[in-house]
């Protein structure tokens, strides 16, 4: 789709936008808020931690002065805290135009969120299905919205799966597999949303994208030996926000697409349209998910 080498030069002037980027304090997240509220945006960074996002929000403004960045708490393994920072921010603002699932956890020991889910399932996936919904009112106020949900090489990994026996590995957890099936979660989230929303006609676009192998403290989990090896790999987290970027403003992309580098297996370079497994595109599995997600947050959708 479009420029082969595309970058944020490509992105257009955004001063209409209204965009919430989640854990945009640092990382992919800083990055993408950089690049956004050069072009205009207003960008509110959701984050666990208030105090390090403020420092992010004047970071941002010290580079670009006019840069209209704030923070607000955001805490994705709390539902209450989704709920508080969803009521507040539709009390400050009257639209939302771009939302962006960022925020992760990677292959942490065995925890629990305050609402008793495993804590990867909790808050790369659950956390943002309950924000999206919240939300949702409020995004259809645009007439071009725009749900771009993170997911990662790891969606595929060998024995991927949405583990609907013990989603919350309570019986024998392994890290590295629920981790797998929190990304797989993202893109069947993501595919399914657009689905819906087409089916009723609401004018969102639901789009997925991944980093590539991108250096970021959300791998400081991994073990000495893997981290340096994915280190070596890896691109810069400028790089690795760009298929998010380009997700969140490409004029040309449909809804239902999935972005990440162009380069050799997905780790590194330009962003380009890709392909996903056949898992994420089975149906019937996104509908039991969100039947399942529904359930467990008590969030329903009006598409």
């Amino acid at each position: 789709m479009g420029n082969p080498n595309w970058s944020e030069e490509q992105i257009k002037d955004l001063h209409h936008a209204v965009v919430i980027i989640t854990g945009g304090n640092t990382g992919l997240g800083f990055e993408q808020a950089k690049v956004l509220a050069r072009k205009g945006a207003t960008v509110v960074l959701a984050v666990r931690n208030t105090d390090r996002g403020h420092a992010a929000a004047q970071e941002i403004r010290n580079v670009y002065p006019n840069a209209l960045v704030k923070a607000m708490k955001l805490d994705l393994s709390d539902l209450d805290s989704v709920r508080d920072f969803c009521s507040t921010f539709q009390e400050k603002y009257k639209r939302l135009d771009i939302l962006i699932n960022n925020a992760g956890v990677m292959v942490p020991p065995f925890s629990l969120t305050k609402d008793g889910f495993e804590l990867q399932f909790g808050v790369n996936h659950l956390g943002h299905y309950a924000l999206t919904g919240l939300l949702l009112p409020l995004i259809m106020q645009s007439e071009q919205a725009r749900v771009v949900t993170i997911s990662s090489l790891a969606n595929c990994w060998k024995g991927a799966n949405i583990n609907f026996e013990d989603l919350q590995w309570n019986t024998h957890y392994d890290k590295q597999r629920a981790y797998s099936q929190s990304k797989l979660a993202n893109i069947l989230f993501a595919y399914e949303l657009d689905r819906r929303c087409k089916a009723k006609d609401v004018p969102i676009l639901s789009l997925c994208a991944h980093p590539g192998w991108s250096v970021t403290n959300l791998q400081h989990n991994l073990n000495g030996i893997v981290k340096r090896i994915a280190h070596y790999l890896s691109q810069p987290p400028e790089m690795g926000a760009l298929p998010i970027l380009r997700a969140a403003t490409d004029p040309n992309v449909l809804g239902g697409e999935y972005f990440g580098p162009s380069g050799k297996n997905g780790r590194k370079g330009y962003p380009v349209q890709v392909t996903s497994s056949s898992l994420t595109h089975d149906r019937m599995l996104a509908e039991r998910l969100w039947k399942v997600s529904e359930e467990l947050t008590g969030v329903t959708y009006p598409v």
